[in-house]
């Protein structure tokens, strides 16, 4: 998988500047088709001046499902992977399969580890899975993410059926229809995202 170079950016980033944007690959099974719709994404975010992009993926960090206010050092750990890096993030992707009309128990361990590293933030949605592309996942993740007070843009990238429309070296088959619709959701991800860096700057989230 094509990602950026690790750790978190520098944090007091000026207007104007690109918005750091975290792709979270929110899939850690054995097997998963997760690395070729992530690498067909960074090449589209990659292009844009607008983002500088960081994958947080979930198959590196190994975060338990019981959850501590006083964790230990060996998960500690491994919050020490990711959290800087998600609060370093003035927006999101999140990547995510569809497994029984839901997404990843790790995707959700991650989102309960945290908090205000979600608030007043953009996130927008890349999915895949069957019939329905991931989207009753995608659903399901607007709700969460609602509890976090973060920001859910409305147009989302969805891949049905998704090992049909990909070759064997990671290229979309028919690439028109999703190219437009990841443009699509970058636009409204960088509007909302300097919409919100701007107006923390001048006065810090209060939720």
């Amino acid at each position: 998988m094509a990602r950026s170079s690790g750790g978190a950016p520098a944090s007091g980033t000026s207007a104007g500047a690109p918005l750091r944007l975290a792709l979270v690959v929110g899939s850690n099974r054995e097997g998963r088709f997760a690395p070729v719709v992530a690498d067909w994404f960074l090449q589209r975010a990659g292009a844009r001046e607008d983002f500088t992009v960081d994958v947080v993926d979930l198959a590196e960090v190994d975060l338990p499902t019981a959850l501590s206010g006083r964790p230990g050092a060996a998960v500690r750990a491994e919050l020490a992977k990711v959290s800087p890096r998600l609060a370093a993030a003035d927006a999101f992707v999140v990547l995510t399969p569809e497994y029984n009309h839901s997404f990843p128990a790790a995707l959700k361990s991650l989102i309960d580890w945290h908090y205000t590293e979600w608030q007043a933030k953009p996130i927008g949605f890349l999915s895949y899975g069957g019939i329905s592309g991931g989207l009753r996942a995608v659903e399901q993740l607007r709700q969460v993410f609602a509890e976090m007070h973060a920001v859910t843009v409305r147009d989302t990238v969805s891949f049905p059926n998704a090992g049909q429309h990909f070759d064997s070296e990671g290229r979309h088959r028919d690439p028109a229809a999703p190219e437009a619709a990841v443009k699509t959701m970058l636009d409204q991800l960088a509007w909302w995202g300097t919409a919100l860096r701007d107006a923390k700057s001048r006065r810090p989230y209060g939720g």
